[in-house]
């Protein structure tokens, strides 16, 4: 409670001593003695009270001012506390109101080049008004009186007696106050300056004391003062009887030190270096890991095991590495995450074009994480087609946020214990892959990326996938069990991100667990504005060009994305610009002369020949050719269904490489053509006489699933009855047996297929509307959409009425019924 013996610091001079002892021999200063305008000194930390003597070191070069013009003269200041300890230079709004006229004793100046000075405190005030801050500050104020206080009175006797037994108490159960305060306390007799000299030595807030001088009447100073001393009183019981109960603990753990001591002075006899010098290190380290009772307990008695096994033997350097593993987990350990969601979005649409859901959706993280900072990290699943910018956008919400970024690639990963860990009873047992990159990111908040989630593949060693199953629970993860760490690791705080091309070779458990977040290829003009943004850009530095060297047209742009690269993302878009960059370094690091701007002649000289064609569409000039929308794991493709008839027996041959879903879709449209060929003009003998053959181009790639049925079916009824199908028109969707046409997947991955190849109209299923409505329009642009519910809608738009150019003529004779 006491900070300092007042008694002590004015021995130098007697008169004031006289003052101090006796408090109540002119211990005021009258209101005819103050000047008009008191100078005022700011102090930090402390409050000064009426008749107590403090030591304050003046450091600001106002205070100093004030400090040696006022010791010239009169030595009277005004004393008030600063609410802020933490400012250099205090305003105004910052200094409390009520404070206490103080004399200055003695000043000394130190050779430091800071000033101390010794003040007695006489009479309270208050600020009416600053006047000026400049050179120092002044104040009007005025004085409080004191009102006169009877000493007889049995209410201040017992409280001067509770106020001494509080403070003697405090005394005895403290013991780094000297004893010497007991006479100072003694030898007090005044009721007002015993509160004085008690509250400023009091171990309470600047506030608490604050509180106490502003309490107008002496006796309600004395009981808020004892209120705080009582508080006080309790603490350090409960403080000393902590002590009681933890001694016993001490005595042991002074008792091993010792014997460790004796173990150590043997070895060093016997000049023997024992491993104590390491484990003490690590015990050492271990002081500073902030991590849960149980790992505590684990490594304590790891390290005493470590204590235990000969340096010699083959299972020290095993148990030297798990002590070590351990102390290298960041425990506990997080990084602080900036809140700034307009900076967030910044960073995000400066280094990803387009996005905006999965922008968005990191954006709420932030918001909620700002609101509710104990939140779970969410487990987030990004899926689409390569080169979209899936991995990227880990690392761009990583400096978002400003937390480590790790990445673990998942591709190819067939063992549980790449993820688990290995026990530590094996040989060569190492932790798994998640607590090692974790390790690596020195934070238990990092953004952790796995890398290819759906290449996960399971075999003899386990199955991965289940693995991961408690990594990406956020009901369980905050318990992840490692096999080889053997307690329980924290994930909750990670921001866990996977990446995918395809969902359907994912676990539907783990599936279940992550919120999946599709991102979809790109539209031409994305392709080209990601191309002006930031992969020119990237290439230029890679390869040591400067923006002023050369520039790109965007004619030259728009010919490589369509001649050179057909694709939903852009990562071989990439490569391509890459290599128009290359040639240019090469004319720069040879100093040849060349075009600064690159145009379509300049693609084509340095890409060679056009890979793909600017309309993959090729006509309807033959019957049985019709153009569908298929999804693949790299985006989406169009798709050409051809048929053809010959003189035969009614045979069907299907090739292409097709799925069984498919095959059963081609035979579904044959029966369904077959049994309403009357409605579509078509004679029932074309079916036993023509063989029917029906084919999907690119043989080497498999095909499957249900989306090309009404393909099949248009085609199917094109050949037979020799009709044109409407130019630039694709079509996706499922056909029943009743002539029903169903729903299909991968809409928007199609429409940027067909856009990219030229289609201008697509037949979709009417229950694909609800698919359409959530895409945005720009992606829609040039594009006339027909809903239909079954097949003869199907035919309305797609077949003409007019025939191909030269129809196939069909040989047919009557056959006889046979018995």
């Amino acid at each position: 409670m006491f900070k300092a013996n007042p008694i002590q610091l004015v021995q130098e001079d007697s008169d004031d001593l006289i003052q101090l002892i006796n408090p109540e021999q002119d211990s005021d200063i009258k209101p005819e003695d103050l000047p008009e305008e008191l100078s005022i000194l700011p102090i930090k930390n402390t409050v000064l009270f009426p008749g107590v003597v403090i030591p304050i070191t003046v450091g600001r070069q106002k205070s100093i001012k004030l400090v040696k013009k006022a010791y010239q003269g009169n030595r009277i200041i005004g004393v008030v506390a600063q609410k802020n300890s933490q400012a250099e230079e205090p305003v105004i709004d910052d200094l409390y109101r009520t404070g206490t006229v103080a004399r200055i004793i003695k000043m000394l100046v130190l050779p430091d080049g800071n000033t101390t000075i010794i003040i007695q405190g006489k009479n309270r005030f208050t600020v009416k008004e600053f006047v000026q801050e400049e050179p120092y500050l002044t104040a009007r104020i005025s004085l409080q009186s004191e009102p006169v206080l009877n000493a007889n009175n049995k209410e201040s006797k017992a409280l001067v007696q509770s106020l001494k037994d509080a403070a003697t108490k405090i005394l005895k159960l403290n013991p780094e106050i000297p004893q010497e305060a007991q006479v100072a306390l003694d030898n007090i007799s005044s009721m007002s300056f015993l509160v004085h000299f008690l509250s400023s030595n009091l171990n309470a807030e600047v506030s608490d004391k604050q509180k106490i001088l502003e309490t107008q009447n002496i006796t309600d100073r004395g009981t808020l003062l004892l209120q705080y001393m009582l508080k006080d009183v309790q603490m350090l019981e409960i403080k000393h009887e902590i002590q009681k109960k933890v001694h016993t603990d001490i005595d042991q753990q002074q008792r091993d030190y010792f014997l460790r001591q004796q173990i150590k002075v043997l070895q060093d006899e016997l000049g023997y270096d024992g491993p104590d010098k390491e484990v003490e290190k690590f015990r050492r380290r271990a002081d500073t890991k902030h991590w849960t009772k149980q790992a505590a307990e684990h490594f304590n008695k790891e390290l005493d095991k470590l204590l235990r096994i000969n340096p010699m033997a083959a299972e020290y350097p095993v148990a030297m590495n798990y002590v070590e593993f351990m102390l290298d987990l960041p425990w506990a350990e997080y990084t602080e995450d900036d809140f700034d969601l307009k900076r967030a979005r910044k960073v995000l649409d400066h280094d990803h074009f387009g996005l905006e859901k999965v922008k968005n959706r990191i954006l709420e993280y932030l918001a909620v994480l700002k609101l509710k900072q104990d939140m779970k990290g969410p487990i987030l699943c990004l899926y689409g087609p390569p080169g979209v910018g899936k991995t990227s956008l880990g690392r761009s919400i990583a400096k978002a946020l400003q937390r480590k970024y790790v990445r673990m690639s998942l591709g190819g990963v067939h063992d549980e214990a790449e993820i688990r860990g290995h026990r530590k009873t094996y040989v060569g047992a190492m932790p798994g892959k998640i607590l090692q990159h974790i390790k690596k990111s020195q934070s238990s908040n990092p953004v952790f990326v796995l890398d290819e989630i759906d290449k996960v593949k399971a075999d003899f060693r386990g199955d991965p996938s289940s693995a991961l199953l408690e990594v990406l629970d956020p009901e369980q993860n905050s318990t992840f069990g490692d096999n080889y760490l053997e307690v329980d690791y924290d994930l909750s705080k990670v921001l866990f991100i996977a990446t995918a091309n395809s969902l359907d070779t994912i676990h539907p458990a783990l599936r279940d667990r992550m919120e999946i977040i599709e991102i979809t290829g790109y539209t031409q003009e994305e392709k080209v504005e990601i191309a002006v943004k930031h992969l020119i850009p990237k290439q230029l530095k890679e390869h040591g060009l400067r923006a002023s060297d050369v520039k790109f047209s965007k004619d030259a742009i728009n010919k490589t994305i369509n001649s050179y690269t057909r694709e939903s993302g852009v990562r071989n878009l990439e490569r391509k610009i890459g290599t128009l960059v290359r040639h240019i370094a090469k004319s720069v690091a040879m100093e040849e002369e060349y075009d600064k701007v690159i145009g379509e002649e300049t693609v084509r000289k340095v890409l060679g020949a056009e890979v793909f064609d600017e309309e993959l569409y090729q006509g309807n000039d033959i019957a049985g050719v019709v153009t569908g929308l298929a999804w693949t794991q790299v985006g989406g493709e169009i798709l050409f269904v051809e048929s053809s008839l010959s003189r035969g027996k009614g045979a069907l041959t299907i090739s292409g490489q097709l799925g069984d879903v498919m095959k059963e879709s081609a035979v579904a449209a044959l029966s369904y053509l077959k049994s309403n060929a009357e409605a579509l003009q078509i004679d029932y003998r074309l079916f036993q006489q023509y063989d029917l053959h029906i084919h999907v181009p690119a043989g080497a790639v498999p095909k499957d699933g249900p989306s090309a049925g009404i393909t099949m079916f248009t085609s199917l009824a094109s050949i037979y009855t020799q009709r044109k199908v409407k130019a630039k028109l694709a079509m996706t969707g499922e056909i029943t047996l009743r002539g029903k046409v169903l729903p299909v997947g991968g809409i928007k991955e199609k429409i940027l297929a067909a856009k990219r190849s030229g289609i201008k109209e697509i037949v979709l299923s009417a229950k694909n509307r609800r698919d359409i409505d959530e895409i945005e329009k720009h992606y829609l642009k040039g594009l006339t959409f027909h809903y239909v519910e079954n097949v003869e809608e199907v035919l309305k738009i797609a077949l003409l009425k007019d025939r191909i150019t030269v129809p196939m003529k069909f040989v047919l004779t009557d056959q006889k019924a046979t018995a």
